[in-house]
């Protein structure tokens, strides 16, 4: 049964219809369609190596696939004025669970960055990503239309604010994501040049400073250096798989690497990936990212509204930038990240941050006429 909406079609369904990105929906769909593939291949053998139930990780990533679904499409019917309204309450509502986490979150592997609610595990960092992206954008765009109000400012302390409490957890990762946001926005806004030079200098001193100041990351880093190590452990056994996999892959339910990686399920599942279906697959999702990034950015080409392309970039540079990310550490291109693979990756609040995420870029980047297009 298909849905079909007559152009002259005026209800909130059929103006949607007409004026959203179906081709980025179609992609997007793709891709968690892979999604549930790769989860139902990895995560069985990672739930008995721990004595769960075989289906525990396919059946909690289910609960979580279709609520997200809907979350992402409810989202894509809003206008811009009411997306900012929502990243608002929303960037207040993460920076409160943030200031929780050190206090209340849970412990894991020397980091605390998950808050239990009502039995439910939430990772704040995820949401505070995409509302942080859009606050920010207002703010910068409604600087450059009113030069007396501080937006630069208020962006810049939000920035602060964020980065700061995802140290505190430590979550070096997710703070370059959000630095990078706040970084390529406040470029696109008209930095000054001698700004644009002092975070070109800055960024190396932060990455040197996060080295020296939490032990994690020298870890890591010192493992990438040396991977001959032990430490290493996780990305050789990944790199194998790939290598086994070829370029068809062993097929469906032979892949090994699955039942050694303790991580097969969530930053390592491309690798799972590579190994059953083959180079093939992983370019397909390479292929998928890259459209999603680019037709998205090609959607706000001409957008004569700043805060729309702000808010956009921002949203498209969080996306593709923890896809990148993933990928390069799980192909040993840079030090391991724990990091999930947009939409493929094991994970609830990943899954709906990213929803979340995507809905506001297809509501951003929906054709706007006459007067919806002057209330953007």
């Amino acid at each position: 049964m298909s849905i079909t909406f007559g152009r002259t079609d005026t209800s909130v369904l059929g103006r949607w219809w007409w004026t959203v990105d179906r081709w980025s929906i179609a992609a997007l769909f793709l891709l968690v369609g892979v999604g549930a593939l790769l989860t139902m291949a990895a995560s069985p053998a990672v739930a008995e190596r721990i004595g769960a139930q075989s289906f525990h990780f396919v059946r909690r990533q289910f609960m979580f696939l279709a609520p997200a679904l809907v979350i992402m499409l409810g989202v894509s019917l809003m206008a811009p004025k009411q997306v900012r309204r929502m990243a608002v309450l929303g960037l207040l509502g993460a920076i409160a669970l943030l200031v929780l986490v050190p206090v209340l979150g849970a412990e894991v592997k020397g980091a605390k960055r998950w808050l239990n609610i009502a039995g439910i595990s939430i990772q704040p960092s995820e949401f505070v990503k995409p509302m942080f992206a859009v606050v920010s954008a207002w703010m910068f765009a409604s600087a450059r239309l009113d030069h007396a109000f501080p937006g630069r400012v208020i962006a810049t302390g939000l920035y602060g604010i964020v980065a700061a409490l995802l140290l505190i957890q430590p979550d070096v990762g997710q703070t370059a994501i959000v630095t990078a946001i706040w970084g390529v926005q406040f470029f696109l806004a008209g930095l000054p040049l001698i700004f644009v030079l002092g975070l070109g200098l800055a960024a190396p001193l932060g990455a040197a400073g996060a080295y020296y100041v939490f032990p994690h990351v020298q870890a890591r880093i010192d493992k990438f250096l040396d991977p001959s190590g032990t430490g290493s452990y996780q990305v050789t056994t990944a790199l194998n798989a790939f290598k086994n996999g070829g370029v068809f892959g062993r097929g469906p339910g032979e892949g090994r690497v699955k039942l050694v990686l303790p991580d097969a399920h969530t930053d390592f599942i491309l690798a799972v990936g590579g190994e059953e279906f083959g180079v093939i697959l992983c370019l397909f999702v390479v292929m998928l990212f890259a459209f999603i990034v680019l037709r998205g950015l090609a959607r706000v080409h001409k957008e004569d509204n700043l805060f729309v392309v702000l808010a956009t970039a921002g949203l498209l540079v969080q996306f593709g930038l923890q896809a990148i990310v993933n990928m390069a550490s799980t192909l040993r291109l840079m030090p391991a990240k724990g990091m999930t693979l947009p939409f493929i990756s094991y994970g609830g609040s990943s899954m709906v941050a990213l929803a979340l995420g995507m809905g506001m870029v297809l509501a951003l980047t929906r054709t706007r006429y006459g007067r919806e297009g002057q209330d953007a």
